[in-house]
């Protein structure tokens, strides 16, 4: 290990004398990029095999009795691997991103460039209702920050490099370069500059080139559009971006429901058996529930509906149009409690693939229910793409990463209108329900969400209690203006706290409320100390978020204001040093 930090500082003093900090980033956005690529394949590779190990023995008029215990089983290895291996949550891995850029100085543990892949792969390869996406997002991320800081790069250049693993993750698992690279802006909060732009841009692509060598062009699925896009079609495709939207505030909320019961089952193996048998029921009735979903959505595209029910207890129900359209409902509506149950009982994966998976489901679902109505004749595949689209954009609140990411995977931008049109209406109509995506909502709710405005990523960054000021000499209300002066002579500050025998705050001594007796000796018996002490304004209690203490300054006036932990005094905090740490952080996220 000595011998590693010897040759990692021999390098970085060679790097400082031969190549410049610019093309250093480009060399390590492409260094990242190829990394996060070989470990999407890595993680698609790993899940196709294990599932296909697992269902190919089926057949395919029997209804697979093991999906019952499959789903179980793979949780149940995932939950002993974090659990006695990991020791560390690793699930959620978009809002992890999101918490380690705003909290943790984009610092992201090291076990997280493999972890994320095994656990995933035993909890989707089993059948979890979930995706791949977030789990291989944290991985890319946490690559670009492992190599970061391997390069003793500041925080600013760390989370440029967290961003370029995210974009070469999601460029890596679609081959879509320009959805991965929008991701990045959207989703995780990165400043669109020109110094970030092009790190970006080398990851996303080299991520999608490697990917794209490696597992040649059907890396998740292709599908060339045949159909053109008609103007008589754009009221159709406004409803299905209201529809899609209205689907996304049900998930959202489903989601942070059920999610919510099963984190209230404090003990963890009845929580995973009980997530178990609800998503093995889910999956026995509708098997299209199993797994990322991605076949689904193929056999929808294709047109194959009768695909749907193999493995089921419905035989050839699938040419019966009334059945075949509440079967699709079904799967739009128990997809959340399937992929809900997975998360909720200790699996590992992402709502990136639940997101298109319903989106596309009820795309098929409203062309094809209009079509077998007979009001007009509408593109089925050209729905099922553009639902898709205006799901992840409500759920997501990323329409631009929706846009380009269905664009890029047809191939082409012959849909793009389309896209465009529901993409926008989900996510106009989602912002009058949810204000924030299903990523970004737990750390919103806990003031911990960087934005794209400056001001308030810098606030979100602050840890403000290292800037409490505890050198103040606390005094007792029964003391004496004797003692008082006493303690004044010892101390360099002009306010003493006055504390009771606990701890608890009684009021504040300022010495300019002093300074014209405090030579009187005649005084210093007979007068006390609470004879002298007033309320402060206000306090401030150490659980706050800064943007509530900067409030506090605002309405008080005050430059100092104590600070109270459970009522007890700690110390002061000063508005001077407050506006010094943030300087400091303000330069560090701004351009050099």
């Amino acid at each position: 290990m000595i011998k590693l930090s010897i040759l990692i500082n021999r390098f970085l003093k060679w790097r400082l004398k031969n190549v410049d900090q610019r093309r250093f980033i480009y060399i390590l956005s492409f260094v990242t990029g190829m990394l996060s690529a070989l470990a999407a394949v890595l993680l698609k590779n790993a899940i196709h095999y294990t599932e296909q190990f697992l269902t190919t023995w089926f057949q395919s008029d029997q209804a697979g009795y093991l999906y019952l215990a499959y789903p179980l089983t793979g949780m149940l290895l995932t939950v002993i691997f974090v659990r006695y291996i990991i020791n560390d949550k690793i699930g959620h891995g978009v809002s992890r991103i999101l918490y380690a850029i705003s909290r943790n100085n984009s610092r992201i543990k090291s076990h997280n460039n493999w972890s994320s892949i095994v656990a995933s792969t035993f909890t989707i390869g089993f059948g979890g209702s979930v995706g791949a996406e977030a789990p291989v997002v944290l991985t890319g991320a946490s690559i670009g920050s492992n190599i970061g800081r391997l390069m003793r790069m500041n925080y600013k250049n760390i989370t440029l490099l967290v961003g370029c693993g995210a974009a070469g993750a999601v460029a890596g698992i679609f081959k879509a370069p320009i959805a991965g690279l929008v991701f990045t802006l959207e989703i995780l909060m990165l400043d669109l500059t020109i110094s970030s732009i092009v790190p970006l841009l080398i990851s996303s692509v080299t991520a999608a080139t490697v990917s794209y060598f490696l597992m040649g062009k059907d890396v998740l699925f292709s599908f060339t559009l045949s159909e053109s896009f008609l103007l008589q079609n754009i009221p159709w495709y406004i409803a299905l971006g209201i529809g899609t939207a209205l689907l996304s505030v049900y998930f959202t909320r489903t989601t942070m429901f059920l999610e919510g019961l099963y984190s209230n089952i404090k003990n963890q193996y009845i929580r995973l058996i009980t997530g178990g048998i609800v998503l093995g029921i889910l999956i026995l009735i509708l098997p299209p529930l199993y797994g990322e979903g991605y076949n689904t959505i193929r056999m929808l595209l294709d047109g194959n509906t009768e695909a749907l029910f193999e493995n089921s207890f419905f035989g050839t129900n699938g040419s019966n149009a009334f059945f075949l359209l509440v079967f699709l409902l079904a799967l739009v509506l128990f997809k959340v409690v399937a992929s809900s149950s997975t998360n909720g009982a200790g699996g590992v994966g992402g709502i990136f693939a639940p997101s298109l998976f319903i989106g596309g489901v009820s795309g098929f679902f409203m062309a094809r229910l209009i079509n077998t109505l007979g009001y007009t004749s509408l593109p089925e595949s050209s729905f099922t793409l553009a639902g898709m689209a205006g799901a992840m954009a409500g759920i997501m609140h990323a329409p631009l990463t929706a846009i380009f990411l269905i664009a890029e995977i047809t191939g082409g931008y012959e849909l793009l209108v389309p896209l465009i049109i529901t993409s926008t209406i989900s996510y106009m109509t989602i912002m009058r329900f949810e204000k924030h995506s299903i990523y970004h909502i737990r750390l919103a709710t806990r003031g911990e969400l960087i934005t794209h405005h400056k001001d308030k990523a810098v606030l979100t960054r602050m840890d403000w209690t290292r800037e409490i000021e505890t050198d103040l000499i606390s005094v007792r209300s029964g003391d004496t203006l004797g003692k008082l002066v006493k303690v004044i002579s010892a101390s360099k500050r002009n306010i003493y706290p006055v504390v009771d025998e606990i701890g608890i705050l009684e009021g504040v001594v300022l010495l300019d409320n002093v300074r014209n007796i405090m030579f009187n000796r005649e005084l210093y018996d007979e007068t006390l100390v609470s004879d002298l002490m007033v309320m402060p304004p206000s306090y401030i209690d150490k659980s706050e978020k800064v943007d509530s203490i900067m409030e506090t300054f605002r309405k008080t006036g005050a430059w100092n204001l104590p600070v109270l932990d459970g009522g007890k005094y700690v110390g002061f905090i000063s508005k001077s040093r407050i506006f010094s740490t943030y300087r400091d952080l303000l330069m560090e996220v701004s351009e050099d």
